[in-house]
Protein backbone atom coordinates (compact mmCIF):
# COMPACT_ATOMS: atom_id res chain seq x y z
CA UNK A 1 0.00 0.00 0.00
CA UNK A 2 2.86 2.24 1.16
CA UNK A 3 4.49 1.62 -2.46
CA UNK A 4 1.41 2.62 -4.64
CA UNK A 5 0.97 5.98 -3.02
CA UNK A 6 4.75 6.85 -3.55
CA UNK A 7 4.02 5.39 -7.32
CA UNK A 8 1.14 7.74 -7.42
CA UNK A 9 2.53 11.16 -5.66
CA UNK A 10 5.80 10.19 -8.16
CA UNK A 11 3.49 10.18 -11.15
CA UNK A 12 1.54 13.19 -9.96
CA UNK A 13 4.42 15.01 -9.40
CA UNK A 14 5.88 14.26 -13.57
CA UNK A 15 2.44 14.81 -14.91
CA UNK A 16 2.12 18.31 -12.68
CA UNK A 17 5.96 18.83 -14.78
CA UNK A 18 4.44 18.35 -17.80
CA UNK A 19 1.38 20.16 -17.07
CA UNK A 20 3.11 23.30 -16.00
CA UNK A 21 5.32 23.12 -19.36
CA UNK A 22 2.15 23.99 -21.58
CA UNK A 23 1.92 27.55 -20.39
CA UNK A 24 4.29 30.48 -19.48
CA UNK A 25 3.40 32.73 -16.81
CA UNK A 26 5.43 36.09 -16.29
CA UNK A 27 4.77 37.96 -13.08
CA UNK A 28 5.80 41.41 -12.69
CA UNK A 29 6.00 44.00 -9.80
CA UNK A 30 4.96 47.41 -10.15
CA UNK A 31 6.51 50.09 -8.34
CA UNK A 32 3.74 50.61 -5.52
CA UNK A 33 4.11 46.93 -4.92
CA UNK A 34 1.56 44.95 -6.55
CA UNK A 35 1.86 41.85 -8.66
CA UNK A 36 1.04 41.89 -12.01
CA UNK A 37 0.75 38.14 -14.11
CA UNK A 38 0.21 37.47 -17.41
CA UNK A 39 -0.25 33.94 -19.22
CA UNK A 40 0.56 32.87 -22.33
CA UNK A 41 -1.09 29.95 -23.66
CA UNK A 42 1.35 28.45 -26.58
CA UNK A 43 -0.28 26.54 -29.47
CA UNK A 44 -0.05 23.06 -29.80
CA UNK A 45 2.63 22.05 -32.10
CA UNK A 46 2.65 19.78 -35.13
CA UNK A 47 5.58 17.64 -35.40
CA UNK A 48 4.13 16.88 -38.96
CA UNK A 49 3.47 19.92 -40.37
CA UNK A 50 6.50 19.95 -41.56
CA UNK A 51 6.43 16.68 -43.42
CA UNK A 52 2.85 17.84 -44.68
CA UNK A 53 4.05 20.63 -46.43
CA UNK A 54 6.84 19.26 -48.06
CA UNK A 55 4.74 16.09 -49.35
CA UNK A 56 2.12 18.67 -50.47
CA UNK A 57 4.97 20.23 -52.56
CA UNK A 58 6.16 16.97 -53.97
CA UNK A 59 3.14 16.24 -55.19
CA UNK A 60 1.67 19.27 -56.83
CA UNK A 61 4.37 22.49 -56.64
CA UNK A 62 3.60 25.18 -54.85
CA UNK A 63 0.67 23.43 -52.90
CA UNK A 64 3.00 23.32 -49.65
CA UNK A 65 2.92 27.29 -50.01
CA UNK A 66 -0.70 27.16 -50.08
CA UNK A 67 -0.95 24.74 -46.72
CA UNK A 68 1.62 27.19 -45.12
CA UNK A 69 -0.25 30.63 -46.28
CA UNK A 70 2.74 31.75 -48.33
CA UNK A 71 0.53 32.40 -51.25
CA UNK A 72 3.04 35.23 -53.26
CA UNK A 73 5.25 32.29 -53.38
CA UNK A 74 3.33 30.42 -55.45
CA UNK A 75 3.67 31.86 -58.58
CA UNK A 76 7.86 32.15 -58.15
CA UNK A 77 7.29 28.45 -58.11
CA UNK A 78 5.46 28.35 -61.12
CA UNK A 79 7.45 31.35 -63.13
CA UNK A 80 10.88 28.93 -62.35
CA UNK A 81 9.42 25.75 -63.43
CA UNK A 82 7.62 26.69 -66.11
CA UNK A 83 10.12 29.57 -67.84
CA UNK A 84 12.84 26.12 -67.47
CA UNK A 85 10.48 24.46 -69.18
CA UNK A 86 10.16 27.08 -72.06
CA UNK A 87 13.50 27.24 -72.50
CA UNK A 88 14.05 23.12 -72.73
CA UNK A 89 11.54 22.94 -75.29
CA UNK A 90 13.19 26.21 -77.44
CA UNK A 91 16.40 24.00 -77.35
CA UNK A 92 14.86 21.24 -77.97
CA UNK A 93 13.21 22.34 -81.23
CA UNK A 94 16.67 23.88 -82.13
CA UNK A 95 18.43 20.61 -81.32
CA UNK A 96 15.76 18.71 -83.73
CA UNK A 97 16.39 21.40 -86.23
CA UNK A 98 20.46 20.95 -86.13
CA UNK A 99 20.38 17.08 -85.66
CA UNK A 100 17.69 17.00 -89.04
CA UNK A 101 19.53 18.97 -91.46
CA UNK A 102 23.10 17.17 -90.15
CA UNK A 103 21.12 14.02 -90.93
CA UNK A 104 20.19 15.31 -94.45
CA UNK A 105 23.15 16.16 -95.61
CA UNK A 106 25.06 12.54 -94.46
CA UNK A 107 22.54 10.78 -96.85
CA UNK A 108 23.69 13.08 -99.77
CA UNK A 109 20.97 15.98 -99.89
CA UNK A 110 21.63 19.64 -100.23
CA UNK A 111 18.62 21.25 -99.67
CA UNK A 112 18.44 21.92 -95.83
CA UNK A 113 17.74 25.27 -94.26
CA UNK A 114 21.56 25.58 -93.47
CA UNK A 115 23.29 26.04 -96.87
CA UNK A 116 26.68 27.59 -96.74
CA UNK A 117 27.35 26.42 -92.75
CA UNK A 118 29.71 23.68 -92.52
CA UNK A 119 29.43 20.17 -91.13
CA UNK A 120 31.16 21.17 -88.34
CA UNK A 121 29.12 24.10 -87.14
CA UNK A 122 25.83 22.27 -87.35
CA UNK A 123 27.81 19.82 -84.85
CA UNK A 124 28.82 22.20 -82.72
CA UNK A 125 25.15 23.79 -82.50
CA UNK A 126 24.02 20.19 -82.05
CA UNK A 127 26.03 19.98 -79.23
CA UNK A 128 25.13 23.63 -78.08
CA UNK A 129 21.38 23.15 -78.10
CA UNK A 130 22.02 19.39 -76.02
CA UNK A 131 23.79 21.55 -73.62
CA UNK A 132 21.05 23.66 -73.42
CA UNK A 133 18.65 21.25 -72.61
CA UNK A 134 20.23 19.94 -69.53
CA UNK A 135 20.87 22.90 -68.02
CA UNK A 136 17.01 23.70 -68.52
CA UNK A 137 16.09 20.55 -67.13
CA UNK A 138 18.55 20.40 -64.39
CA UNK A 139 17.31 24.13 -63.56
CA UNK A 140 13.40 23.12 -63.41
CA UNK A 141 14.55 20.59 -61.09
CA UNK A 142 16.49 22.60 -58.54
CA UNK A 143 13.18 24.78 -58.44
CA UNK A 144 11.19 21.76 -57.73
CA UNK A 145 13.66 20.93 -55.23
CA UNK A 146 13.80 24.26 -53.77
CA UNK A 147 10.04 24.55 -54.05
CA UNK A 148 9.89 21.04 -51.67
CA UNK A 149 12.95 22.62 -49.09
CA UNK A 150 10.64 25.79 -48.68
CA UNK A 151 7.52 24.58 -47.86
CA UNK A 152 9.53 22.29 -45.17
CA UNK A 153 12.01 24.97 -43.69
CA UNK A 154 8.76 27.32 -44.21
CA UNK A 155 6.53 25.28 -41.76
CA UNK A 156 9.08 24.62 -39.55
CA UNK A 157 9.37 28.10 -38.98
CA UNK A 158 5.81 28.89 -39.12
CA UNK A 159 5.55 27.32 -35.57
CA UNK A 160 8.22 29.33 -33.84
CA UNK A 161 6.49 31.76 -31.25
CA UNK A 162 7.59 35.53 -32.79
CA UNK A 163 6.23 37.83 -30.51
CA UNK A 164 6.24 41.71 -31.48
CA UNK A 165 6.33 42.49 -27.22
CA UNK A 166 9.71 41.41 -27.35
CA UNK A 167 12.78 43.79 -28.09
CA UNK A 168 16.21 44.33 -27.23
CA UNK A 169 17.58 47.01 -28.26
CA UNK A 170 21.10 49.17 -27.52
CA UNK A 171 21.05 51.15 -24.77
CA UNK A 172 23.26 54.52 -24.79
CA UNK A 173 23.21 56.19 -20.99
CA UNK A 174 24.92 59.42 -20.56
CA UNK A 175 26.09 59.89 -17.05
CA UNK A 176 26.22 63.90 -15.92
CA UNK A 177 27.87 63.37 -12.43
CA UNK A 178 30.67 61.01 -14.06
CA UNK A 179 30.79 62.59 -17.54
CA UNK A 180 30.68 59.52 -19.04
CA UNK A 181 28.88 57.29 -21.73
CA UNK A 182 27.17 53.87 -20.08
CA UNK A 183 26.93 51.59 -23.11
CA UNK A 184 24.42 48.27 -22.32
CA UNK A 185 21.39 46.61 -24.00
CA UNK A 186 18.13 46.95 -23.26
CA UNK A 187 15.25 44.03 -22.84
CA UNK A 188 12.18 45.09 -23.03
CA UNK A 189 8.89 43.14 -23.09
CA UNK A 190 5.42 44.91 -23.26
CA UNK A 191 2.37 43.97 -21.91
CA UNK A 192 -0.96 44.22 -24.01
Amino acid sequence: MKVNAQLILFFLFFVMQFQAQEQDTLSLATQDGSLITSQVVKEAYDPLAASRAAFYSAVIPGLGQAYNEKYWKIPIVYAGIGTSIYFYTTSRKEYNRFRDAYKRRLAGFDDDEFQGIADETLIRAQRSSRRNMDVSIAVAVGFYLLNIVDANVDAHLKQYNISEDLSLSPNLDFDPYQASTNYGLSLTYKIK
